[in-house]
């Protein structure tokens, strides 16, 4: 049986895709720093951002999906001074690189890299990180893919969690719609065996709704007493900030429905 590799099989993303190719039959082996105590999938020890064990990982395999990344803003949940001139690049830029020529070593069948919609316009240093990334995919001879996804539900409620002490909230009025990582695993299973390779249609969530009316279902799923101040912003702005709807397929689940089944007990919070 052909052998998938994933890279971010322990990330939230990463999870997602290992049960649906688990699910479908296929043989994983997973690549992370810290193995876990799943015994469904083979594990390899190592660390992207510095080659550590990628070579054994590589060994016979047939598929990459390519879901890690590394950027402060999502493991902290909220946006710093320091994130708006520089963002670390050992994973996206450096280890893609590393896993992309080791690949080729290996002749691997298929290199699918999990990216971000809207790079393109972004200029937050992450976004440009990503971006580079991406395009050490793009210039491979490898058989590639490339699937830009918009951000996840969970770090948009880590973002308006961090915000939840203030009592007055200033969002955008510009329309966004993130998506649910599990819709997006879909898809990427789906595209990492159909068949077909190159630039893959993005996804994004179900919804198009502004950045402050996301919000406002955020502060009411949780029973929150806050007031949103709607802020206008222009679409080049907008974009630059990574605020963009994507233009690809459509996720299933809404962000209201998220919103219930993590905080089904909430609606009667302080």
């Amino acid at each position: 049986m052909a052998l998938t590799l994933v890279t971010g099989g322990t990330g939230h993303l990463g999870r997602e895709i290992v049960d649906r190719l688990i699910r479908d039959g296929h043989r994983v082996r997973l690549f992370a720093r810290s193995p876990e105590a799943r015994s469904d999938v083979e594990w390899t020890r190592g660390d992207l951002a510095t080659g550590a064990g990628l070579r054994d990982a590589l060994r016979d395999v047939d598929t990459v999906i390519n879901a890690a990344t590394y950027s402060p803003i999502a493991r902290r949940g909220g946006i710093r001074p320091v994130d708006f001139f520089s963002s670390p690049s050992a994973v996206d830029v450096e280890g893609t690189e590393r896993l992309l020529s080791l690949c080729q070593e290996q002749s691997v069948r298929h290199f699918l890299h999990v990216s971000i919609v809207g790079l393109d316009e972004a200029t937050l240093p992450y976004a440009r990180v990503k971006l580079a990334g991406e395009q050490l995919v793009r210039a491979s001879a490898l058989s590639w893919s490339v699937v830009r996804a918009m951000p996840f539900y969970y770090l948009l409620d880590k973002m308006l969690a961090g915000l939840a002490w203030l009592p007055l909230w200033p969002m955008p009025t510009t329309p966004f719609n993130p998506v649910d990582a599990s819709d997006v695993a879909d898809h990427v299973v789906a595209c990492a065996f159909d068949g077909a390779r190159g630039e893959r249609a993005e996804i994004g969530g179900p919804e198009d709704l502004s950045v402050a009316a996301l919000a406002g279902q955020y502060r009411d799923a949780r029973g929150l007493h806050r007031k949103i101040l709607p802020i206008p912003m222009s679409e080049t702005r907008a974009r630059r900030m990574g605020f963009v709807v994507s233009q690809g397929v459509r996720g299933r689940l809404a962000w209201a429905d998220w919103l219930r089944r993590q905080y089904p007990g909430a609606r009667h919070a302080a």
